[in-house]
């Protein structure tokens, strides 16, 4: 049985630089990471690996000393206004850190226009050896489980795949049946982590959530083992878990890091 991959996504230790993030997975016990060549929001702070030769230089150079590889990139928009060829230099990019899964939000209303956008993308991407993953969030334009399968679907290009994300499935309400019904080769990667009591009714309190306060698999109660018993027993597993108030306490990103790791293999322990 192959080894389980881990990979540290940014979104957990968002506050470093993408070399000291991989330092961090190589000391915390990662075999990847995932590498944010876009920023998710105009407010964070980013580190622009895409114009920045020498961040990408050192960011290799650690990679190279490490051990370390890319599991995926993020974060790609598709937005009514979308030129998708304008994502070729961050393809580029991403490719030559050996990535080979791609993160994409769904942030067009028109659903035609975004299936169309996606499929493009997905022929764009194809020439890297690259897999975009569309991933469903409740405050987006591709809400839940049945509306991303549905993009991905229609779509109708080999490498198109649908991104679960253990917090977003939970928050938009999407069912472990539908889960089952999507086939193994279209879900090449998920993102784990956990979240604590009952959907709020609040979207802007459930993106707060998502952004800020996520909780340790098993440390909440999302249904994970009937998430991860619902899709292939070796998914590479990437562990997006911000947890702002431990970083406000000052808990160190490697503290973070090997909670999370640790936590996770607990969770998958009699899986």
């Amino acid at each position: 049985m192959s080894q389980r991959i881990f990979s540290l996504a940014a979104l957990t230790v968002l506050e470093l630089s993408p070399p000291d993030m991989v330092e961090v997975a190589a000391r915390a016990g990662y075999s990847h990471v995932g590498l944010r060549l876009e920023p998710a929001t105009a407010e964070e702070h980013h580190f622009p690996l895409v114009g920045d030769a020498g961040l990408r230089r050192q960011t290799a150079e650690r990679l190279r000393d490490t051990g370390i590889k890319v599991l995926d990139i993020e974060i790609l928009r598709l937005k009514p206004e979308t030129r998708v060829d304008d994502f070729d230099a961050l393809l580029a990019v991403g490719a030559g850190f050996g990535a080979t899964e791609l993160l994409v939000a769904g942030n067009d209303p028109d659903q035609a226009r975004l299936t169309d956008n996606f499929a493009t993308l997905c022929d764009l991407a194809a020439k890297y050896g690259i897999y975009p993953h569309l991933e469903f969030m409740p405050w987006t334009d591709c809400r839940n489980l049945t509306q991303a399968w549905d993009i991905v679907s229609a779509a109708n290009r080999e490498n198109a795949c649908v991104l679960i994300d253990a917090f977003h499935f939970d928050r938009s309400a999407s069912r472990l049946e539908d889960l089952r019904q999507i086939p193994a080769s279209r879900m090449r990667y998920l993102q784990l982590c956990d979240v604590a009591g009952p959907r709020p009714d609040d979207m802007a309190e459930i993106l707060r959530q998502a952004r800020n306060e996520r909780r340790f698999p098993g440390d909440g109660d999302c249904d994970l083992r009937g998430l991860l018993a619902s899709v292939s027993p070796d998914m590479p597993l990437s562990l997006e878990i911000p947890t702002r108030q431990l970083l406000e306490q000052g808990v160190s990103a490697l503290q973070r890091a090997q909670w999370a790791l640790d936590k996770a293999r607990s969770v998958l322990s009699p899986l």
